[in-house]
């Protein structure tokens, strides 16, 4: 318990959660300048993602993704990399998981469904590893490459389905086998037939695993001590290189786990896109929410969940644009890029706290 309260009155954590008031302040404004109540607004905001099953189990999906992809953001800027590369390694994973959910036949589920998100992972990371290698070996800067990377993903994701499994007429693949899908379907049937599925366990475990491997092993801290100072890890015998796409590639591992179970879980099929989803892109978001501390993403994908999902009952409900929403979510992560702000903000509140303990 007192652990727990340690990590409630941190710094970090007052200051993230001072910038998300401050985010939703500003979008108050936002709305009172366009002429809305913003009372009436985030009242149906919340009431639209809490206050039904249907709609909960829906946000949870919502969020499922954003975890995964925020934690392979935060993983590889631990380790000193700008992994700009989600998007590219959600698709991999996602197509690789495809492929293996429709093209295999006659496995029994438990086989089938773990087979399938293994191979989304696996693909995932190695398509992140390739950006790691070409940092390691080449000096190739990874923000280059993920970016041009993310477009590869997205073009290859479409040609692999048009080739292999496309469905006739249609601009999707066919379904996955039953076998391996990974929803839940008795707690679907609960929820209103909400698109509940076991990744999302998989997702909350993945931070725990996150947490244990940065700060609990050998492995973990070599790659925090080669993010701090590469210089100095080579001085004191550390493989910068073999670290650092090490880290790509478990950072690309939790990006395809992502894009495998929005296909396994989710749709059953994938579709044939004309744009990146932007899963990748949002996890960045919900990683700097979580200042790249695991549990700080968990957070930060349930904010950044209930805000994207619930702006659909905030436009319906009370008329106010989801566009603003965008407003609010920006604001959150300028307040905490721009933590000299906060500080500015809460320094009142510091020094009367320093009064009290010197009285």
């Amino acid at each position: 318990m007192a652990n727990l309260l340690k990590i409630f009155t941190k710094d970090s954590f007052v200051l993230a959660l001072v910038s998300i008031i401050l985010g939703l302040l500003l979008g108050a404004i936002v709305m009172l300048i366009g002429g809305y109540d913003p009372i009436v607004a985030y009242s149906a905001l919340f009431s639209r993602v809490y206050g039904d099953s249907y709609n909960f189990g829906e946000a949870i999906r919502e969020m499922t993704p954003l975890v995964l992809t925020g934690l392979a953001f935060a993983f590889a800027a631990r380790a000193g990399l700008f992994n700009i590369g989600g998007e590219g390694q959600f698709l991999v994973g996602m197509t690789a998981a495809s492929i293996v959910g429709i093209k295999l036949h006659g496995l029994p589920a438990i086989i089938h469904a773990p087979l399938a998100v293994i191979a989304g992972a696996v693909f995932g990371g190695l398509w992140a590893a390739i950006a790691g290698y070409l940092k390691a070996k080449r000096g190739v800067n990874e923000v280059i490459t993920c970016i041009m990377m993310n477009w590869i993903g997205l073009y290859l994701a479409n040609l692999v389905i048009n080739q292999f499994a496309l469905m006739d007429g249609e601009n999707r693949s066919v379904d996955i086998q039953p076998s391996a899908s990974i929803s839940i379907d008795w707690l679907s049937q609960m929820m209103g037939n909400a698109r509940v599925h076991w990744g999302t366990v998989i997702a909350v475990l993945a931070a725990v695993f996150f947490y244990i491997f940065m700060w609990k092993t050998k492995q973990g801290y070599e790659l925090r001590a080669v993010g701090f100072n590469q210089d100095a890890s080579r001085y004191a015998g550390m493989n910068v290189n073999r670290n650092i796409i090490k880290a790509m590639f478990i950072s690309g591992v939790f990006a395809g786990l992502a894009g495998a179970f929005e296909v396994l879980g989710v749709f059953h099929y994938q579709s044939v896109m004309a744009g990146s989803p932007g899963t990748g892109f949002d996890g960045i978001a919900v990683a700097l929410i979580g200042m790249n501390n695991p549990f700080g993403v968990l957070l930060g994908s349930v904010l950044f969940g209930t805000l994207t999902y619930g702006s659909a009952g905030m436009s319906f409900s009370a008329d106010v644009p989801p566009e603003i929403i965008r407003v609010v979510i920006g604001s959150i992560i300028f307040f905490i890029a721009a933590q000299g702000i906060v500080r500015w903000v809460v320094k009142p509140l510091y020094s009367k706290r320093k009064k009290e303990k010197v009285l």
